[in-house]
């Protein structure tokens, strides 16, 4: 019987187990994680296909094909997708990054549960977005609660700390260019015209040279400030962005004539979602060209129609274009026990009690729910929506205890939190796809930012034991050199000078030990 491995060194006696990466491999409950995730990662059963055949016998009908097929690849451990999520957001690194440096790190493929060194990617990069997707919010919110749930474990959080938490909201900026009428002009007609081709219509005039001479002319007027130029090149753009639209009109209703009277349509398009993605794009590029400066449901993004301009009345940023998104916070430590996007930029205070109910299901393990909130102004009013929950902020100044006015000085500290969330783990741009995708990417940050938390937390709590441990051995050492100072008196010796002296020194170790 072959041994492979009988000559390679394992990872445990290759690293250092008392890092805190090493230890908290070693805490975090990943039998808990797999049987919470498992459920999303089970295969589907297909719906089995009518089939009609003939054979010796005669004609017969049955089905084909149903059930859950065992073909394909096993999937890879979850445990190792898991911890690539998490090592890609505490790190603020993309999927590509994620691989090769798993590859390089000893300590990464230990936290991913590996016995041995892997020279090689643990996996392709576009499987961690397929293994994010197929987790869904549900699943990585449960990623986020074993966070909370170790850090409770480990004694870094008292459960009575969860019940006080802090909340804010701030954007998740797409990734998108910043939105200018001249480029979205451009942008439309050039994706109507790939469209229409797809669909096997040919175009009298696609303007594709006018278009991006327009283009260029309105980058010029607009960095020169001759805004009554710019106008009149938008106005072109518009223009012919019309023409474009209504020859593909005309095309697409000509084809449906001749399918209603019986015919056969004279474009053919050469792929079956050709007709379907035509008109898709016809609608956002009517949007396009129809939305005015004063527009409500403006399109900021033709392949992000989801973004949002929301603005923060911040000086150097006044707009950002993304979605809100909610955090929660504990109000001591700064564990973050709640993330959640809310499309549509609605008032803060209307998304509070979906943030608490959040907040309370990732708490539900430790037997704690939120019983008072610390916000700011932008959440007064909505005291009825939260029964059983108080809600501090200045606006109750006056009716305020001191208790809770030095409570409430601390609500700032999510400010930095923020900070961190978007410039360490990755918040400050999300690049998945969808009001879905911001929602992933926020649980995922959030996730990222509390296992960098409680790794310096690990880092804390064993200077602190060790500290301990030799203020113990000191203490009795001294307590040893107190008794073998002492010991002569027991012996009877009366020399008074020796005795004074002990009796003077094991006094002053005595005051030292304690």
């Amino acid at each position: 019987m072959s041994t492979p491995d009988f000559f390679r060194c394992r990872l445990a006696q290759m690293i250092d187990l008392k890092h805190p990466l090493a230890v908290l491999a070693t805490r975090l409950p990943w039998a808990a994680i797999e049987t919470a995730v498992a459920p999303k990662l089970a295969r589907s059963a297909r719906p089995a296909k009518p089939v009609i055949g003939q054979d010796l016998a005669g004609a017969f009908e049955g089905e084909w094909g149903g059930g859950i097929s065992p073909a394909g690849r096993p999937r890879l451990p979850v445990r190792l997708m898991v911890s690539l999520l998490y090592l890609k957001h505490s790190f603020n690194l993309s999927d590509e990054e994620v691989v090769e440096r798993w590859a390089e790190n000893v300590q990464w493929q230990f936290f991913s549960g590996m016995d041995y060194y892997e020279p090689r990617l643990p996996c392709d990069a576009t499987q961690i977005g397929r293994f994010r997707r197929l987790l869904g919010e549900y699943g990585l919110e449960q990623l986020l609660k074993a966070t909370i749930d170790i850090a409770v474990d480990i004694k870094a959080v008292k459960p009575a700390d969860l019940e006080r938490v802090i909340v804010d909201s701030t954007v998740q900026s797409k990734a998108i260019a910043h939105p200018v009428d001249s480029r979205l002009l451009e942008i439309a007609r050039h994706k109507v015209v790939a469209a229409a081709k797809r669909a096997g219509i040919a175009l009298k005039q696609t303007n594709a040279q006018e278009g991006k001479t327009l283009r260029r002319k309105a980058g010029g007027y607009a960095h020169a400030k001759q805004f009554k130029r710019l106008r009149k090149t938008v106005k072109r753009q518009r223009t012919i962005l019309g023409v474009v639209m209504r020859e593909v009109q005309r095309k697409l209703e000509a084809d449906r004539a001749a399918v209603a009277a019986g015919g056969a349509p004279v474009h053919q398009p050469h792929d079956p979602k050709a007709l379907s993605d035509l008109a898709l794009w016809l609608e956002r590029a009517e949007r396009i060209r129809t939305q005015q400066r004063n527009s409500k449901n403006k399109l900021y993004a033709l392949h992000a129609p989801e973004v949002e301009c929301i603005s923060k009345g911040k000086a150097r940023n006044p707009y950002e274009f993304g979605v809100k998104v909610s955090l929660a916070i504990t109000h001591k430590q700064g564990l973050m026990v709640g993330a959640r996007s809310f499309p549509g930029n609605p008032y803060d205070g209307h998304v509070l009690s979906a943030q608490l109910e959040q907040t309370t299901n990732l708490l539900q393990d430790t037997g704690r729910s939120p019983k008072q909130v610390i916000v700011d102004l932008g959440y007064r009013g909505v005291d009825a929506d939260n029964p059983g929950v108080q809600i501090i902020h200045r606006g109750k100044y006056k009716s305020l205890s001191e208790q809770e006015k030095k409570l409430l000085k601390r609500r700032q500290a999510i400010e930095p939190l923020i900070g961190h969330t978007k410039a360490d783990h990755r918040m400050d741009r999300c690049w998945l796809q969808g009001a879905l995708g911001d929602a992933l990417h926020a649980l995922s940050c959030a996730a990222g930012y509390n296992i960098r938390w409680l790794l310096r937390a690990i880092t804390r709590l064993g200077l602190k034991g060790l500290f301990d441990a030799f203020s113990a051995v000191l203490a009795y050492l001294l307590s040893l050199l107190h008794v073998v100072l002492m010991r002569p008196m027991a012996l009877g010796r009366r020399d008074g000078s020796t005795r004074n002296a002990a009796h003077g020194f094991g006094l002053s170790m005595s005051v030292a030990v304690g």
